[in-house]
């Protein structure tokens, strides 16, 4: 079992700047890669970007490429989420996932998730 906890979100002004966490905890030699996903009221959850736990290796979805930065700490097992020149587009509550296996963009077969923290943008 691997607990995720994610922190950094807030209200910010379009065009403004956060830095969202995820800590690792627990069984983490299950998760070869982490990613963080987000969700806007009423709609689906969606990919936003990925990491290879081991190699680095990063993927970004195309709506926020080039504004957005994931980088990781294997030995603190952390993640984050840099998030610049942030759109009123951009709110939504953010989810950091781990699983084990080959790197994925695809909600379902993530099985660990955080608990999520709220983005806001105001324009």
């Amino acid at each position: 079992q691997v607990r995720l906890v994610e922190s950094g979100g807030g209200l910010v002004q379009a065009g403004g700047s956060l830095r969202l966490s995820c800590e690792a905890s627990g069984r983490t030699s299950d998760d070869s890669h982490r990613a963080w996903f987000r969700q806007a009221p009423g709609e689906a959850r969606e990919f936003v970007a990925a990491i290879s736990w081991s190699g680095g290796y990063t993927a970004y979805a195309d709506a926020i490429k080039g504004r957005f930065t994931v980088s990781g700490d294997v030995a603190k097992n952390l993640m984050w989420l840099q998030l610049n020149n942030l759109k009123p587009e951009d709110t939504a509550v953010y989810y950091c996932a781990a699983k084990p296996g080959a790197l994925s963009l695809r909600v379902s077969t993530y099985i660990y998730w955080g608990q999520g923290t709220q983005v806001t943008v105001s324009s």
